[in-house]
């Protein structure tokens, strides 16, 4: 397999990422620090999710790389056609024939299974960031389950606007110890890590930490006994294929120019198109944002 070591990793490089991931597997939520290489691109442009992908992938595997959902996107098409120069891989565009998925951001609408990995490309693995600068706080916090501040700063936000208002990297309790930052997916999201069929593994290249989310893991978010978790709702289907219990975002009319709201999983809106169309097409089982999972208080 040395032919299959080529461009920006080796084979020192992989089984330090391997080593460091499985560290992060063993210890749900915990930050693991790792030697973050160069990469052909910049960082905060999805080196440690590369670097993560790089390390587990094989000649066997089908790769998916969304940005934000999508799978033409600029990012997303850049690397997936890095990924599979590199690695010799078949890409695809379906979140279920897909073994390993590389996102920015969203989490795919149709469930995965134990067969898959989501790895995640992750700006700022710090959840506590927000509320104490100092990375040697940050860590006797997490050591002491200190999460006074986060709480704090979560009453803070019911005090001025009578509601939480975290949109997207919203903190996470990972099997009833470590506080966690689920990447910065929306608050839709959230609820399908929690006891998930597949691997979840969290690569930051510039700030240099691993983390994971294993399967069948409890992930809790933060919340008080009297103000609930909640998550966003929408009142109106998607433009496209009229999906009522997907995440939703802002576009354009092609023809027309009007704003109108469509999936953010555009693999998943197609599919659903192509079926209306008359199409045999499988759709995975998905998770029903009208029905969020119910969280015991922590």
């Amino acid at each position: 397999m040395e032919a299959y070591n080529y461009a920006f990793l080796d084979e020192l490089t992989k089984r330090e990422l391997r080593r460091k991931t499985l560290k992060a597997v063993a210890i749900p939520g915990y930050q693991v620090p790792f030697g973050s290489r160069e990469m052909p691109i910049a960082r905060g442009w999805g080196t440690g999710g590369l670097q993560v992908t790089l390390s587990v992938i094989g000649p066997e595997d089908t790769v998916k790389v969304i940005d934000q959902g999508s799978d033409d996107s600029v990012n997303a098409c850049n690397l997936r056609e890095l990924i599979c120069q590199m690695c010799d891989v078949t890409p695809t565009t379906d979140s279920l024939e897909a073994s390993l998925i590389q996102t920015r951001h969203r989490i795919p609408e149709e469930k995965l299974r134990e067969d898959q990995i989501l790895i995640f490309q992750v700006p700022l693995p710090e959840v506590l960031r927000t509320v104490e600068p100092s990375e040697q706080e940050t860590r006797r916090m997490h050591a002491e389950r200190d999460y006074s501040r986060m709480w704090l700063h979560l009453y803070e936000d019911i005090v001025k606007y009578g509601e939480i208002r975290i949109s997207y990297d919203y903190p996470v309790m990972v099997n009833g110890h470590y506080l966690c930052d689920p990447s910065p997916i929306p608050r839709f999201d959230v609820p399908k890590l929690h006891q998930a069929d597949n691997l979840f593994l969290f690569g930051a290249g510039r700030e240099k930490r691993i983390y994971a989310i294993p399967p069948y893991t409890d992930v809790t978010p933060l919340q008080f006994e009297d103000i609930p978790f909640e998550v966003e709702k929408f009142d109106q289907p998607c433009a496209k294929c009229g999906s009522t219990h997907t995440y939703l975002e802002e576009s354009y009319d092609a023809v027309t120019g009007a704003k109108q709201v469509a999936c953010s999983d555009t693999s998943y809106c197609d599919k659903r198109q192509r079926q209306a169309a008359g199409e045999s097409v499988e759709i995975g089982v998905i998770w029903d944002g009208t029905n969020p999972a119910n969280f015991e208080f922590e």
